[in-house]
């Protein structure tokens, strides 16, 4: 069965499907009855009917959530991982917490911006206005001078996100053609990295907290990262595994953002026989990492984008026509 068209399902309303699924799973629940008292937004209707025929058909909830549109391939790819070591339901509320912390982040960007957004949608109003008034532009000229940033901004905005959205739902293993370009922006390369490496980690160390044996883990850790670089880099691991070599011999070979606490917390927990508490320890570290990044990232962007706004609304009045008399050209 070909995968269907993505659902239209924001950062809220998948925190609140994973959340609801955990609930349920825990309540021992089968994802049949779990799923007749789901509520998604309007657009995702369909998705979610897609996904209750397939499921009574016999299909696996991760692989109809991914044939649905309803879950993205690394949602289905952890859920595969939790189904076949038997922690469904930390998956689940895995997910859930990953999606609130994405939507509450998104938030506090949205509403940061407001106050910038009003200024520049002030500025696209003022900034053309002393040459309406000098009588240099027309009305309609006015008119055209403030609608076209909005429909260039608008348009980037639409782009962006069908990019992200696109990128999101690239099958597992698939190579994503803008990683690349972003593995080599300053603040973003280290980010997606990181987020790979904390999916790995957390994944693996899931499956063998489960009871699942480190061969069997590793390849499915390893397609939870969605970096292909990186994940070619991490598939020697399981080879590396096979010839004898620990966990962390295999990783030391490796060089990734991190390495130098990760391979002390593995070392710590091969010692010790905790192994899969000190990955998961590792994973929450990365984890507050990132959501540090992400913090500044909506405190400074708003900032940058106000100044640069407030920038550009006093050179467009320095420069343009004003209000005051000026001279005829044949005089000046």
């Amino acid at each position: 069965m070909p995968t269907a068209r993505p659902a239209q399902l924001n950062f809220a309303a998948r925190a609140q499907l994973f959340a609801h699924l955990a609930a349920m799973e825990q309540a021992g629940v089968p994802v049949e009855r779990a799923l007749l008292s789901v509520s998604v937004p309007l657009g995702a209707k369909t998705a979610l009917a897609s996904l209750q025929t397939q499921i009574a058909v016999g299909s696996d909830i991760a692989s109809a959530g991914l044939r649905s549109g309803l879950f993205t391939p690394l949602d289905a790819t952890l859920l595969r991982a939790g189904q076949a070591s038997g922690c469904l339901a930390t998956i689940y509320q895995r997910l859930a917490e990953r999606y609130t912390h994405q939507a509450q982040q998104a938030a506090a960007l949205k509403s940061r911006l407001l106050l910038p957004g009003a200024v520049l949608v002030l500025a696209l109003f003022i900034q053309p206005l002393p040459a309406l008034v000098g009588g240099q532009l027309s009305g309609a000229g006015y008119l055209w001078g403030v609608l076209w940033p909005l429909l260039v901004l608008g348009s980037l905005y639409a782009l962006g996100r069908g990019l992200y959205r696109r990128r999101e739902h690239t099958p597992a293993g698939a190579t994503r053609a803008l990683d690349s370009v972003f593995a080599r922006l300053p603040l973003m390369g280290p980010a997606l990295l990181r987020r790979n490496l904390r999916d790995f980690f957390a994944s693996l160390g899931l499956m063998l907290e489960a009871g699942m044996p480190m061969l069997e883990a590793l390849p499915k850790a390893c397609a939870v990262i969605s970096h292909a670089p990186l994940r070619q880099r991490f598939s020697a691991v399981p080879l590396a595994i096979q010839r004898g070599q620990t966990l962390a011999q295999a990783l030391a070979a490796l060089t990734f953002p991190g390495q130098g606490l990760a391979l002390g917390l593995i070392r710590s927990g091969e010692a010790s026989g905790t192994l899969p508490a000190s990955l998961l320890n590792y994973a929450r570290v990365e984890t507050q990492k990132l959501d540090s990044l992400t913090e500044q990232l909506t405190t400074w962007l708003p900032r940058m984008l106000y100044i640069g706004v407030m920038l550009w609304m006093a050179y467009g009045l320095l420069t343009g026509a004003g209000f005051g008399p000026r001279l005829p050209v044949e005089l000046g």
